[in-house]
C-alpha cells in the first residue's frame, strides 16, 4: 500500500458549528458535544489520485486510503475487510415491482456485519494516536467487531451490552478476550456505564457511536464503493437500516467528498432512512419536520442493531435525508421477518433482520408510488442472517430411522 503520501487528513470539525480541531490529538466530541467530521486536503487528492488507479488496489475499503485518516500504513489493523459485493435481485425485484433493485452484502466482511469497517478504521487511528485500550456500549454487532480488531491490534477492550443482545455477539466479544459485561436495559444505560469506567481507566478511549471521529471514516467506505462497483455512477436510492445513523451520515459524507473530487457528478441518489416501528425516532422527527428526534418512551424490535432511541447524530441523519430528496420510514416486525423470508425463498440469502427491514420499506415505497419502479435501487444489507437464527422458526417433521419422505404435493402425516 505504498503511496507519495497515505492519507489526506486535514483536520476536524465540529458537525454544528464548523469549529476546527487538530486531527493529531486524540478527541471525541465537538465543544459543543455534537460529532466531530474528517475532513481532507481534496485539492491534494484531487491532483494525486485518479479514480481509474484506485482499480489496481487490493479489494479492501483501503483502496481510498488517502481519504481515510490513518496517516501511516504502518498503523493499519485490517482483516481484509471491504469490497463486499453489489447483487442483482432479479426475482425479488420483480416482485416487488423494482426490476432495478440491488442489494450491497455487508454480511460477508469480516465478524459478519458492516461494523467492521468502523472499527477497522477506529482501531487503526486509535493506535496511531497512542490509544491502548478501547471501550463502548453496544447492540451487539459493533462490540464484537471492535472487540475482535482490538485484539488484532493488540489493545483492550471494555465492552458492555444490553441482556437481550444476541448471543452470538457475545461470543464474538468473549472470545476475542474482551472484558464484557452484559446490562439490564438499553444501550443508553450501557453508555453511561461505560462512560463512568473509562474515566478511571488510563490509556482508553471511549468509542460510542459518534462520540469519536473515526467509526464515520471508515462506514463511509460503502459509499465510495457502491459508487466505483457502478462505474463510477450513482444508483438512483440507497436505503439503509438507521439506528445510531453512522452509515447513512458516512455514505453521505462520501458522495459530497467524491462530487468535490470530480470523481461523481450528477444528482445524488435519494437516501432513505429505515427504522423499525418499535423504535422510530428519526422517523418520527421527519415526518414532524424537526431537526432532531425525541427518544420514545419504550424501544422493542427484533431489529436489534436499530433499537437506537436518541442517536447522537440525529441531525446529521435528517439532514442527509433531506438534503438528496429522500425520506425516512418504519417498518413493523412483522413486515420485515416477512422480507426475509421472501428474499431467501426468491435468492436464497439469509439476511440480517435490520437490512430485512430494508427490503420491507422497498414494498412499502413502491405500494406508495414514492418508488415509480424505473429506479436504480441499491439495499444495505448490513448483516449476515446466520448471527440471528432467533429470527427464524424452524418446525419440521422429525424422521424415524425407517421412515419414508413423502411425494411431492402428499400431505404430511405423523403416523407415517
Amino acid at each position: 500500500m505504498s503511496a507519495a503520501f497515505f492519507s489526506a487528513l486535514s483536520h476536524l470539525e465540529c458537525s454544528r458549528t464548523g469549529a476546527v480541531s487538530d486531527a493529531d490529538v486524540l478527541q471525541g466530541t465537538s465543544e459543543a458535544g455534537v460529532p466531530l467530521l474528517a475532513r481532507y486536503d481534496l485539492d491534494r487528492v484531487k491532483a494525486s489520485v485518479k479514480r481509474a488507479e484506485i482499480a489496481d488496489r487490493a479489494p479492501d475499503l483501503w483502496r481510498y486510503r488517502e481519504l481515510l485518516p490513518v496517516r501511516d500504513e504502518r498503523h493499519v489493523v485490517t482483516l481484509g475487510e471491504g469490497m463486499t459485493p453489489l447483487l442483482d435481485l432479479p426475482r425479488y425485484g420483480a416482485q416487488l415491482g423494482v426490476p432495478g433493485l440491488r442489494m450491497k452484502d455487508e454480511g460477508l466482511i469480516p465478524t459478519g456485519s458492516f461494523k467492521a469497517r468502523g472499527a477497522a478504521v477506529g482501531v487503526s487511528r486509535a493506535a496511531e494516536l497512542g490509544v491502548t485500550g478501547i471501550a463502548m456500549p453496544t447492540n451487539g454487532n459493533a462490540g464484537a467487531a471492535w472487540a475482535v480488531y482490538a485484539a488484532r491490534a493488540g489493545m483492550r477492550s471494555l465492552i458492555a451490552m444490553p441482556v437481550d443482545a444476541p448471543e452470538i455477539t457475545r461470543a464474538e466479544c468473549v472470545v476475542a478476550g474482551a472484558e464484557l459485561y452484559l446490562v439490564d436495559g438499553l444501550i443508553g444505560d450501557a453508555g453511561k456505564i461505560v462512560a463512568a469506567a473509562v474515566r478511571e481507566r488510563t490509556g482508553y478511549q471511549e468509542v460510542s457511536t459518534l462520540k469519536e471521529p473515526y467509526r464515520l471514516e471508515g462506514k463511509k467506505t460503502m459509499g465510495y464503493e457502491i459508487v466505483e462497483q457502478l462505474g463510477w455512477r450513482c444508483p438512483d436510492v440507497i436505503l439503509y437500516p438507521t439506528g445510531g445513523g453512522v452509515g447513512i451520515i458516512g455514505i453521505y459524507k462520501a458522495l459530497l467528498e467524491m462530487r468535490e473530487l470530480g470523481w461523481l457528478t450528477g444528482d445524488l441518489p435519494r437516501l432513505v432512512a429505515v427504522q423499525a416501528a418499535g423504535c422510530a425516532p428519526i422517523v418520527d422527527a421527519y415526518e414532524r419536520g424537526a431537526t432532531e428526534s425525541v427518544a420514545p418512551a419504550k424501544s422493542h424490535t427484533v431489529a436489534f442493531g436499530i433499537t437506537v432511541p436518541k442517536a447522537l447524530g440525529d441531525f446529521l441523519v435528517l439532514e442527509a435525508v433531506r438534503a438528496t430528496e429522500g425520506t425516512a420510514i418504519a417498518v413493523t416486525d412483522e413486515e420485515l421477518l416477512a422480507a426475509q423470508g421472501d428474499l431467501a425463498r426468491a435468492e436464497g440469502m439469509f439476511i440480517c433482520p435490520e437490512g430485512a427491514a430494508c427490503f420491507a420499506a422497498v414494498d412499502k415505497l413502491r405500494e406508495s408510488g414514492w418508488l415509480r419502479g424505473d429506479e436504480d435501487v441499491v439495499v444495505l444489507n448490513t448483516g449476515a442472517g446466520l448471527k440471528y437464527p432467533e429470527t427464524v422458526r424452524v418446525d419440521v417433521p422429525t424422521l424415524p430411522v425407517d421412515g419414508r419422505i413423502p411425494a411431492a404435493g402428499e400431505p404430511w402425516s405423523d403416523s407415517e
